[in-house]
């Protein structure tokens, strides 16, 4: 009589450990992305903290959920993302921004051409059509935050002020979410 030892099917406590603590990290990680950071109350032209996300207002404009990530010391740039959204009858044009964190801010585009990617400012800005919704994120249309003056910590945020052709300035917060983040309402600490 031979005695064969079961088969192992590789499922055993460590792994039901594993992936328990794997559930664990994804349900925080939700409950952070959940998390408002909104904390002004709802005012004329300022941000709203009824929705949950970080919204501003400036005539038919409506910019949400401003964010860039954590910058490692000695970085120099980061970028910065948001939503743009114009909701009247006629276009406007994101055309600029400035902020006390860095020298300057440039908007750019990134594109790939012929299996390169290149990023490029847009020194003309970027038109906002009626209607329409623009959004700045990572891999697409950005702000570049040049010349910071100090590392980016995750958990801070920061104002900036935003320039539009026909709306004017528009003073918003930028969220310092973790260094490898992929979005963001709420900071990540």
């Amino acid at each position: 009589m031979t005695h064969r030892s079961p088969r192992r099917s590789g499922f055993g406590p460590s792994m039901a450990i594993a992936m328990l603590g794997l559930i664990a990290v994804h349900a925080d990680a939700r409950a952070a992305e959940m998390t408002t950071t909104a904390q002004a109350q709802m005012e004329p032209g300022g941000q709203s903290a009824a929705s949950g996300v970080a919204t501003f207002k400036l005539g038919d404009l409506t910019v949400t959920s401003p964010w860039t990530r954590a910058t490692p010391g000695g970085a120099k740039i980061a970028g910065g993302y948001l939503k743009i959204t114009n909701n009247g009858a006629s276009a406007d044009r994101f055309v600029g921004a400035k902020s006390d964190t860095s020298d300057r801010v440039e908007i750019h585009e990134m594109s790939m051409s012929d299996g390169v990617m290149k990023m490029r400012p847009l020194p003309d800005g970027l038109e906002i059509k009626p209607g329409e919704t623009v959004e700045l994120k990572s891999g697409g249309y950005h702000l570049m935050f040049m010349d910071l003056k100090q590392p980016l910590k995750a958990g801070d945020t920061f104002k900036a002020t935003l320039q539009f052709e026909k709306a004017g300035p528009l003073e918003v917060n930028f969220n310092v979410n973790a260094l490898g983040a992929t979005g963001g309402n709420a900071p990540q600490h």
